[in-house]
């Protein structure tokens, strides 16, 4: 109770805290036509710099009020906007400039990295594969680990040393920083390093083009508020995912369940989910491009609440896994992430449905149970633990013990015959002891994982960790405790995997093998790669006629053997996930039979 009252003001802020958003900038995202030229910007872009040290005046915030014509939101093919009159329009336009994006950490900034340029091309500016090409460095950041900020530290040394060669040149090379890291560390990016031209936290995506355009006056540039309503619902992600086959839609954003350890509320700011209309509306668009799978984004994935229409928002409480518990009090209303999950999965039977990253509180029998009968929906479920302490995951705020989490993974294979399980688990977390690291060793052991990410603790400024405990686990002791995870992780995983050796699993085409040209490569419906020969296969089973195998295809692959991180097979035939029994054993497997028969019979 003590934490609650401490977090009562941040959960239920006030109503007129809502508009924080729309204090940010706005863009209608219909680009102009007018060409501007350079002798033309030069002019402008000096009168510009000559008063954009002391920011727009406050004329330019009551103009045009008495007639109308402030700066509320305008509508442009669905999108939203505020102009700048301080700021004049064709000085926001790229005009054909070229970015070039690097994105880091998770697979949100993956579609953050989407959504930025979306926008900016929107503006006139162009992409480029190309650093040297580039005018313009965009990297989206992760902060929630010391290491992945330390890379971006030492990529931002290699940039400016690229930054100032190019100094002298009639195009110079403007950096900018998107994301988590903008946000936890915008001093230090901005004003003892001066290593950036741009900063744009998660929620400021909108506000890039005026924020590149301050930086070509000469300027440092920075948005990092936080929002208490942005999903960018109404921009729809410029998806660039080299093979076309796989899509990540982001549903919703932030994380209002503060673990002890996590930045993440602090970087993202608080839950708000998309509403279920765009959501549909991208995912169908994706069907139409051809895509073959959809994997559905957000923090906390499976509290996706949206409450954008009335007729969703009811009375009753968000349903929780059984002995699992939270920091804020139960929430009302909302379609619910079973309901959205539903929808979505309906869109098209031949494309599959993942999501991440999901709370093990979130998971009430009412998703399960679709998984378990959904063709599309993927037999595969991430389960973050962190620890198999119950005394560690009470200090990490996680809301749960061990015998409760143990409990919900019994109830997912239950539910669920042959799912797979992946996780998170923290080594070294803040007064673990050797016993609470032998549970966590025993914990991996009982629940059989076929995948999991596993870190040595990094605390994190601002986090309830960082203000309350003690990072009092010396450094030699988090590797050699991870690195035990590791191995029993590998050895467990190795046994998992095994028993699939003789199955038919569906697979989904990635490519050709790193390792080899002479095969492809594919993920299965529980989300382990398989690796095979390429050579042309059955276009159905049963059938005769045969067919090449190509990125982005469905087929039947008999697994031959298994290891801790890969499966091997052969291909069997093209496939779909279009009324497919959810079980390892395919039906199939008669046909696999005949199949060997008759190579064996070449042989």
């Amino acid at each position: 109770m003590k934490y609650l009252r401490i977090l009562k003001p941040l959960f239920n802020a006030p109503h007129q805290w809502t508009p924080v958003r729309c204090s940010q900038p706005r863009y209608c995202s219909k680009s102009a036509n007018t060409t501007v030229t350079s002798r033309e910007k030069r002019t402008a872009v000096g009168k510009f710099k000559s008063h954009i040290s002391s920011g727009p005046s406050f004329q330019d915030f009551i103009k045009g009020v008495n007639n109308n014509n402030h700066s509320k939101t305008c509508a442009v093919d669905g999108e939203h906007s505020h102009k700048h009159d301080y700021l004049p329009e064709h000085l926001e336009m790229g005009n054909s400039r070229k970015v070039y994006f690097e994105t880091y950490g998770c697979q949100m900034n993956v579609n953050d990295t989407d959504i930025a340029w979306s926008i900016l091309q929107k503006k006139g500016y162009q992409r480029t594969l190309y650093l040297n090409e580039a005018d313009v460095v965009l990297l989206v950041t992760c902060s929630i680990r010391e290491k992945a900020e330390q890379t971006i530290w030492n990529r931002l040394q290699q940039l400016t040393a690229m930054k100032k060669k190019r100094l002298k040149t009639q195009t110079p090379m403007k950096i900018g920083i998107l994301g988590c890291m903008a946000e936890r560390l915008k001093k230090e990016l901005l004003e003892r390093e001066k290593l950036v031209d741009v900063l744009a936290g998660p929620d400021a995506y909108r506000d890039l083009p005026r924020l590149l355009t301050v930086a070509d006056g000469g300027n440092q540039a920075s948005n990092v508020l936080l929002s208490l309503e942005e999903t960018y619902a109404d921009i729809m992600p410029v998806h660039h995912a080299p093979q076309g086959y796989s899509a990540f839609v982001s549903i919703m954003r932030g994380c209002d369940n503060m673990c002890s350890y996590c930045i993440v509320p602090f970087t993202r700011g608080r839950e708000r989910s998309r509403p279920v209309s765009s959501i549909l509306e991208e995912v169908r668009m994706l069907s139409d491009q051809g895509v073959k799978e959809v994997t559905l984004l957000g923090q906390n994935v499976n509290s996706y609440r949206d409450t954008s229409e009335q007729q969703f928002c009811g009375s009753d409480l968000t349903r929780l896994s059984r002995g699992f518990k939270t920091v804020y009090r139960l929430k009302q209303g909302g379609l619910r992430f079973s309901d959205l999950l539903d929808q979505v999965s309906r869109i098209d039977p031949d494309m599959r449905i993942r999501f991440t990253s999901p709370h093990p509180k979130d998971f009430p029998d009412e998703v399960l149970h679709l998984i378990a009968e959904r063709g599309n929906i993927c037999n595969q479920i991430h389960l973050p633990a962190q620890s198999g302490s119950s005394q560690v995951l009470k200090a990490m705020r996680r809301g749960y013990t061990r015998e409760a989490y143990l409990d919900l993974v019994k109830n997912i294979k239950q539910i669920i015959p042959g799912v797979s399980l992946s996780s998170d688990f923290i080594s070294g977390f803040c007064g673990e002891s050797e016993d609470d690291h032998q549970q966590t060793l025993s914990l991996i052991r009982e629940v059989g994982y076929n995948v999991g990410f596993l870190f040595a603790y990094s605390m994190r400024k601002k986090t309830h960790a960082f203000h309350q405990l003690q990072d009092d686990v010396p450094a030699e002791v988090k590797q050699r405790r991870l690195e035990e995870c590791i191995s029993v992780f590998r050895e467990e995983a190795v046994k998992v995997n095994s028993r699939l050796i003789g199955s038919t699993q569906l697979i989904l085409v990635e490519g050709e093998s790193k390792r080899s040209a002479e095969d492809l490569c594919g993920r299965t419906d529980g989300n382990m790669k398989v690796i095979f020969p390429k050579e042309d296969v059955a276009a159905q089973p049963a059938e005769s006629g045969t067919a090449p195998i190509c990125a982005g295809d469905y087929v039947l692959v008999k697994i031959s053997s298994a290891s801790s991180q890969s499966l091997r097979g052969r291909a069997l035939a093209h496939s779909s996930p279009r009324g497919s029994v959810k079980q390892r054993e395919t039906r199939f497997d008669e046909f696999a039979a005949s199949e060997a028969t008759v190579i064996e019979a070449c042989h």
